[in-house]
């Protein structure tokens, strides 16, 4: 059995959000794990999100020698919310509740899921 992590990894390497989905429960899990965190079940199954969710929360950093940038909370259309930041606004213009889709991008020669307003990629 591989990490919980890899079936992540491996997705946003492919361009996609993976994330579990509960076959007991019903309901979507991320960050990945070995057991179902809402009813501890072993029956999750990878599932590709499509991408589109709303910004949940939203605040901007300011560390020295560096341009600010956000942190955003994204509510994900299947169920789930996630870390990450929207990028193609600046960090202060961010709104909440804000639609936003997926984008994969390369930092650090590893592949990152950020967030890009929808109407910039429709």
């Amino acid at each position: 059995m591989s990490a919980p992590t890899a079936g992540y990894a491996d997705g946003l390497a492919a361009g996609e959000l993976r994330f579990q989905h509960c076959g007991a429960c019903d309901r979507a899990v991320f960050y990945p794990r070995v057991l179902c965190p809402h009813c501890g079940s072993e029956s999750l199954a990878w599932r590709t999100s499509s991408g589109r969710g709303a910004v949940y929360a939203t605040t901007v950093l300011h560390k020295r020698g560096t341009d600010p940038y956000n942190v955003a909370l994204v509510d994900v259309d299947e169920g789930f919310r996630m870390m990450s930041r929207v990028e193609g606004v600046a960090p202060a213009d961010v709104a909440i509740g804000a639609r936003v889709r997926l984008d994969v991008i390369e930092e650090d020669g590893v592949p990152l899921a950020v967030f890009r307003p929808l109407e910039d990629q429709e």
